[in-house]
């Protein structure tokens, strides 16, 4: 049984993650760590990482970037694995992630969803097919009214998985209301739409001669990146120092 320390076990997701590790088989929590101890789980709640007392194998964090600091200095001293799903990290931060990484296991990823994961690899297959062959490439995302940055983190990690998988010059599009000119074949375009309450839709298209072939992932609730962050955990626990991500995931279960 993986014992696993939820950090912003009160906020949105902690509690979803929480909800949804009820019943496992495989992982429990065993300690919360939130500014509201609030105790709404059958496991202690407190303030810090520093009171806790309590030992564990991993750390899942959905908290706040101002945590991230005090999250990352007591994973290397205790040397606890971390499932960072903490987003909107400043260069600085992350560079400190990079750091931990090389003393204890974190895992981090622009996406936590199984699914969005599992379509980065199939991107990169297709990509290479698709472009010689003179298809355009776009990608549609769309979120809640929200969300504050436009592209989504998780369009652009599409589109970076595509042009790695290319090896080429292609360069990202945002606005061609700025230019009058034709598209170049070069470009993978990026548009976003923000409105209602949409979870999170993200939609790729191969546009080529007389056909068009489309790949769609559709979030119809948060519950998907709490099902990935525990996933994650469970394949992080036991894990050397490195820096890993949710392909490590995807691969370890196929």
């Amino acid at each position: 049984m993986i014992k696993v320390i939820m950090h912003g076990c009160n906020g949105m997701m902690g509690r979803m993650i929480s909800d949804l590790m009820t019943d496992d088989a495989q992982a429990r929590i065993v300690a919360g760590i939130d500014l509201n101890t609030a105790q709404k789980y059958d496991y202690p709640v407190f303030e810090s990482l520093e009171e806790c007392t309590v030992k564990a194998d991993v750390i899942i964090d959905f908290a706040s970037v101002k945590g991230i600091d005090a999250l990352l200095s007591y994973c290397v001293s205790r040397q606890v694995p971390v499932v960072l799903c903490t987003t909107g990290l400043s260069e600085e931060q992350l560079l400190k992630v990079e750091e931990a990484s090389k003393k204890v296991a974190v895992l981090k990823s622009a996406n936590m969803s199984l699914g969005i994961n599992t379509l980065l690899n199939l991107l990169q297959k297709a990509a290479q097919v698709f472009a010689p062959a003179g298809f355009d490439m776009e990608i549609v995302e769309r979120h809640h009214n929200k969300k504050l940055d436009a592209p989504s983190g998780t369009a652009l990690a599409l589109a970076d998985s595509i042009r790695e998988a290319l090896d080429s010059d292609y360069h990202y599009v945002y606005d061609r209301s700025q230019e009058k000119k034709r598209r170049e074949k070069s470009e993978i375009g990026i548009s976003a739409v923000r409105g209602g309450t949409i979870v999170g839709e993200h939609e790729v298209i191969f546009a080529g001669a007389d056909e068009v072939i489309e790949f769609k992932h559709t979030a119809y609730s948060k519950a998907v990146f709490g099902k990935g962050a525990i996933q994650a955990a469970k394949f992080l626990a036991g894990k050397p120092a490195g820096y890993y991500n949710m392909s490590h995931v995807i691969d370890s279960c196929v």
